[in-house]
């Protein structure tokens, strides 16, 4: 069977569900296209022109290559398509955004034909997706004397590919819609549960929060064609939680407008807003598009004749409405002003989403592109002889003479590309920073991978030490789905230059360790820049971000990052931890401590700096992965020189566990991060650069100290799902002590694993079983208890030091990856089941709890259908503890008592945490 007959029987498929052919990406395809094409007679031949027009991929794709030569031939007048014009064939080329595309408009331009290497030049002055080999011939045709190169260089030095763009409209009419009242998760705009769908645009859409919600949007655009409908987060943030491409890309696809005609189910310019502004990462993802983020600000504290703010009966403040966006409301955004409007009427200052650096996204149609044109920029002025000046606004720099640097700022300054020598900058500068470590998970990388095509990129930036891509978000579950999908994003990511949990030649065994652990370890420097394709990518050495797909892409391609310096709150601790309390529950409390001292959330959208001193990078990490659900932007461990020594050698270790499985590329770079790693301990043990530490004069937004004296209970982050003001459900926000549940709320499942434990929990699980043995003759689960290791280091170090043997006597399941499980686990056993490293129930997209389950995890989320989904007469509960709550909450069914609670742990080594003495 030919492969368009294939294709042709896909297309049926498709249409019974409601689907467009899916865009071409194969050059195969292609070939046969074009050979139907010149058949003049053949009976697919209108078909296949359609798809070569409008349904193939652009960018590197190998479709893409095939269809730019087959335009290069009819340009060139040696193949004769009376649909495709040359002219036509230069515009489709203008279009395919860089890789073979430009390669071949350069074989153009160089070319003897003066007339069509003028129309090649001229396009060629639009493209910004210019690598090194398409750079170095412009320059060597330019110093050979080639007019037209040096007219390319002259219009890039210029930027005319983005000085000629029309500028933003000043008005921009939207009309409203409701999305959600309270924080919306990225999960209601592209839920974990659909990841597999995220690379095929189109069948992912269809999962934007709801078909009915999906009509109301098509709605709202029929009736208002001249309007662009607008996402809300009423009394809420949008975009909160995980960091998806796919969440705005659906956004984009309902609400926003086509990027190319010629390129299918890719949109651009959405436009979002929330009462609260935007999740820091979303507005990241916004801003690849083009998009406009608006922060409403049309709730606000209610306050009394006495000017106090009004609280309710929970001791929140009271919020009253400043103005309505109820849906349908029309409205104007006025770009010069930097006002929302209601016909005359000023509703808000919207500013924040038009600083010079954002309103040129917009004009360029995205971030990527003003990336791009800045290097291609300087490249010509350099290339020229120029003196470089950007026609791009200039970098917002802030220095205070006399102010030292938080820790942030420091590591934004020793990694700054572009700035001066000797100038040191502040918080709210914008900086383009090297990025040491890339990560990208399984459930995005296939989009990570397309917008690598996307943007011609071909292998990795040579800048960057390191980067990963992990199985860990399909691990749980070998199905027909993870079996199509994963091989072949490890076989393009391995060949760009990664390295890979699974080798694509099956020389070493799948890895499916936490893509966060592993980012963990591959940091052998606390003053690096780390980017991954997470929201919990937060590592407890140098500052991590969490990105989209897309700003993965960007890293991994030109090796860096472009963002302002954030602000940064600081966190220290005095007091002494409780001997039954584990470190888990410190981390709750300091959210908790830090909403009552503030009222607000003084972390969100800025750098948590925490003093943590004395815990090592394992431990730390559960507060800096805990600090995506603090909002905040990324987190930062400050370390005595000792601990960070400890944890660097931790890490040299389990980097060598990689290499001896054989994971090391051709260009050794895990030798590499090793070799770095020591001599990063050389430079602390010498006194030379001890360990990152802010300057005493630093300045910070705010500071919080959390008294560990005052948790003397277990900590619960509780979704609150009855909450009477749906904007306080799903939160992360309501902390509750144990005894807040009186012994008596039943628990249904419970679940240890995710990023927020390590092997210490592991062991902790252990001791528990044998201390409850010990009490109770035996142990007897009354609710299954699921637990996934996060690495397979944990488990291998568990073996030999005996604890995964009492484990497994208590387990009722355990996993074999020589034969993994192909489908999800839909009912449990009241027992113990030891599940395959990897992101389990947390993830969400492959095992989930039962409908309506009130479920006791380890984990992050506690979003709605996250982990369990509402069934008809319950709503689903994911409640956040400690390992020892979560054990103890599986062996009775039900939330214990403090009473039972310490009783349990009595001589168990939990997470310990002392602070350092000398703070």
């Amino acid at each position: 069977m030919s492969l368009y007959a294939s294709y042709l029987d896909e297309i049926e498929t498709r249409k019974i569900q409601g689907l467009s052919p899916k865009p071409i990406d194969d050059g195969a395809l292609v070939a046969e296209l074009i050979a139907q094409i010149k058949d003049t007679g053949h009976q697919h031949r209108a078909d296949s022109l359609n798809h070569l027009i409008y349904n193939t991929l652009p960018g590197t794709t190998s479709a893409a290559g095939v269809k730019a030569a087959f335009l290069k031939e009819i340009i060139l007048g040696k193949e004769v398509v009376a649909e495709i014009t040359p002219d036509f064939a230069f515009e489709l080329l203008s279009h395919m955004k860089g890789g073979p595309s430009v390669e071949y408009l350069l074989d153009l331009a160089l070319g003897d034909d003066a007339s069509i290497a003028a129309q090649a030049a001229d396009v060629l002055k639009t493209q910004v997706f210019l690598y090194d080999a398409d750079t170095d011939r412009l320059a060597a045709a330019h110093k050979g004397g080639n007019a037209v190169a040096t007219a390319i260089l002259e219009s890039y030095a210029k930027a005319e590919f983005f000085t000629k763009l029309p500028d933003i409209e000043e008005e921009i009419k939207v009309v409203t819609y409701i999305a959600g009242e309270g924080d919306i998760s990225t999960d209601l705009l592209s839920p974990g549960n659909q990841a597999h769908s995220r690379s095929d645009r189109e069948l992912h859409g269809k999962c934007l929060i709801s078909p009915e919600a999906q009509a109301e949007i098509t709605a709202l655009k029929e009736k208002y064609p001249d309007a662009r409908v607008m996402l809300i987060a009423e009394k809420g943030t949008m975009g909160v939680g995980s960091s998806r491409m796919s969440g705005v890309n659906n956004v984009a696809l309902w609400a926003g407008k086509q990027a190319s005609p010629y390129v299918p189910f890719v949109n651009i310019a959405p436009v979002v807003a929330g009462t609260n502004g935007i999740s820091p990462i979303f507005l990241t993802t916004v801003g690849v598009t083009g998009g406009i983020g608006l922060d409403l600000k049309n709730w606000v504290k209610k306050v009394d004749e006495n000017g106090e703010v009004v609280k309710d009966g929970y001791g929140d403040p009271m919020l009253e409405q400043a103005y309505s966006v109820e849906t349908g409301k029309v409205l104007t955004i006025n770009t010069k002003t930097k006002k929302l409007y209601e016909g005359d009427e000023e509703l808000a200052d919207v500013s924040s989403a038009f600083t010079a650096q954002k309103v040129e996204f917009m004009k360029a149609g995205g971030s990527y592109a003003v990336v791009f044109g800045k290097k291609l920029q300087t490249f010509a002025q350099t290339t020229l002889g120029q003196p470089l000046k950007s026609s791009y606004a200039p970098n917002r720099e802030i220095s205070h003479e006399g102010q030292g640097l938080t820790a942030v700022e420091k590591i934004f300054n020793r990694n700054a590309v572009g700035v001066a020598d000797g100038q040191v900058l502040h918080a709210g500068s914008d900086v383009r920073v090297g990025v040491n470590i890339v990560g990208s998970q399984d459930t995005t990388g296939l989009m990570t991978s397309q917008e690598l095509e996307a943007m011609a990129a071909t292998v990795i930036s040579p800048t960057v030490d390191g980067a990963y891509q992990s199985g860990c978000h399909t691990a749980s579950v070998w199905d027909k789905k993870a079996q199509t999908n994963i091989p072949k994003l490890m076989t393009f990511m391995n060949k760009f230059g990664l390295i890979t949990a699974r080798d694509p030649n099956d020389q070493y065994p799948a890895m499916t360790d936490v893509i966060h652990k592993v980012l963990n370890d591959l940091t052998i420097d606390d003053r690096a820049v780390i980017v991954g394709g997470d929201s919990h990518t937060r590592m407890s050495k140098g500052v991590a971000f969490g990105a989209d797909s897309g700003t993965v892409a960007l890293a991994l391609a030109t090796g860096e990052a472009t963002m302002p310096i954030p602000e940064s709150v600081k966190v220290t601790f005095k007091g002494t931890l409780k001997d039954h309390m584990d470190f888990r529950d410190v981390v709750h409390a300091t959210q908790a401590q830090m909403l009552k001292q503030f009222g607000d959330n003084v972390f969100q959208g800025r750098v948590i700096e925490v003093h943590i001193g004395t815990l090592l990078s394992d431990q730390a990490f559960t507060f800096t992965d805990w600090t995506a659900e603090m909002k905040a932007k990324a987190s930062i461990c400050i370390s005595e020189d000792e601990t960070l020594i400890q944890s660097l050698e931790i890490a040299k270790s389990r980097i060598q566990i990689m290499i001896d499985k054989g994971m090391d590329n051709a260009k050794g770079v895990l030798a590499g991060l090793i070799a770095k790693a020591d001599a990063r301990i050389a430079e602390i043990r010498s006194g030379e650069v001890p360990a990152l530490r802010p300057d005493a004069n630093a300045k910070y937004t705010a500071e919080v100290v959390v008294d560990l004296d005052i948790i003397t209970e277990p900590m619960i982050a509780d979704p609150d799902v009855n909450n009477n003001d749906i904007s306080k459900r799903y939160t992360h926000d309501t902390i509750r002590p144990i005894s807040y549940y009186g012994g008596e709320k039943k628990v249904d499942l419970g679940f240890i694993g995710s990023c927020m434990v390590h092997k210490g929990d592991m062991k902790i699980l252990s001791e528990m079983l044998q201390n409850l043995e010990k009490q109770h003759g035996k142990v007897e689960f009354k609710a299954p208890l699921v637990v996934a290791p996060p690495t397979y280091n944990i488990v291998d170090e568990l073996k030999a030091e005996g604890d995964w043997e009492l484990l497994s006597k208590y387990a009722g399941f355990e996993f074999d990856d020589t034969n993994p499980k192909n489908a999800a686990r839909t009912e449990y056993e009241n027992m113990l089941y030891l599940e395959r490293p990897g992101c389990n129930l947390c993830m969400g997209n492959q095992e989930k709890a039962a409908k309506g389950d009130t479920v006791m995890a380890t984990s992050t989320r506690l979003f709605q259908g996250r982990v369990v989904e509402d069934a008809s007469d319950k709503k689903g509960e994911s409640l956040l503890s400690s390992t020892p709550v979560v054990v103890l909450s599986t062996i009775l069914g039900r939330t214990p008592t403090i009473e039972e609670y310490t009783a349990a742990v009595e001589g168990i080594n939990l997470t310990k945490y002392a602070p350092p003495v000398a703070a």
